[in-house]
């Protein structure tokens, strides 16, 4: 599998309760990798499936430190350093329930067209997986939109996750839906499906969201996620209850599970569960990526 978008230093803030304004405010504050792109590449390797990243960085020390990490889990990195830039980093704010990202996309924004055709025509992947980041910044979407070219050239399956709602509402949910027509899969979670399909029921939203592409997966965190196929069909499940210790990174890790079913050849029952298992073992533990 091959996946594309983005690369950066998460600075993790896990808060215990509400932020005191103007005062201080306990936290257990991590600093490592993230991205969607990347969280998801190290979750698919966590699996055991090969997995490519193509992103870029700055040339910098947290560019090579986001790099080497990711090699350590197993994942094969085609990630430009552009000179002169800076890694981006996201601020997570994370509480019991919910996190808010405070980010700055850096490098990321750079990613290359060129690139990123070239990498993908370099691999023997046979799905590629598309953050929606990419697409969601005037920088980087030319290579968000090669990288879903170049795989139809190639005859790769397709699929991209939605990113992120304000984003999405920034550039409009009529131009995004056109940039991924008539792609495999589209993972988004309910406040995205609110952007896309607008409001209503998770498996009504996922049925309008069909008409531009094959099947479409909405996430409803701990009330679980519902499938819908372009042939009309539905389908639910709901993951085994675990204590919620962080929320960051369950969305990277549900889509990686799923995928990595679904591209083994699995039924929707089949990797809706697995992408539900592994969402609940990413909200276990402190962190977006699997444990070492």
């Amino acid at each position: 599998m091959v996946v594309v978008g983005d690369l950066v230093t998460d600075v993790l803030v896990a808060l215990g309760g509400p932020i005191e304004l103007g005062s201080d405010t306990a936290a257990a504050i991590t600093v490592g990798g993230g991205g969607q792109a990347a969280n998801t590449a190290a979750w698919l390797a966590y699996t055991g499936r090969p997995v490519t990243l193509i992103a870029a960085v700055g040339d910098d020390p947290a560019g090579r430190e986001r790099v080497a990490e990711l090699t350590a889990a197993g994942v094969r990195c085609a990630v430009r350093a552009h000179p002169g830039a800076v890694t981006g980093s996201v601020v997570v704010l994370a509480g019991p329930e919910e996190r808010t990202m405070i980010t700055d996309r850096g490098a990321s924004l750079l990613l290359d067209p060129a690139d990123v055709s070239a990498a993908i025509d370099k691999t023997d992947a046979r799905h590629l997986h598309l953050s929606g980041y990419p697409l969601l910044h005037d920088g980087s979407r030319p290579a968000g939109l090669e990288a879903l070219a170049a795989a139809g050239r190639r005859g790769l399956t397709t699929s991209v996750d939605a990113a992120s709602a304000a984003p999405l509402r920034s550039v409009g949910a009529q131009a995004f839906l056109s940039w991924v027509r008539g792609c495999d899969v589209l993972l988004c979670n309910a406040d995205e499906a609110d952007v896309l399909a607008g409001p209503g029921p998770a498996a009504e939203q996922a049925r309008r969201l069909t008409s531009h592409v094959h099947n479409v997966i909405v996430k409803q965190g701990a009330a679980g996620a519902t499938w819908a196929s372009a042939d009309g069909s539905t389908l639910s499940v709901a993951p085994t209850r675990v204590a919620m210790t962080d929320p960051t990174g369950a969305g990277d890790a549900f889509a990686a599970g799923l995928l990595a079913s679904w591209c083994s050849g699995e039924s929707p029952q089949a990797a809706l569960t697995a992408g539900a298992s592994l969402g609940a073992e990413a909200v276990a533990a402190i962190g977006a990526r699997p444990r070492p």
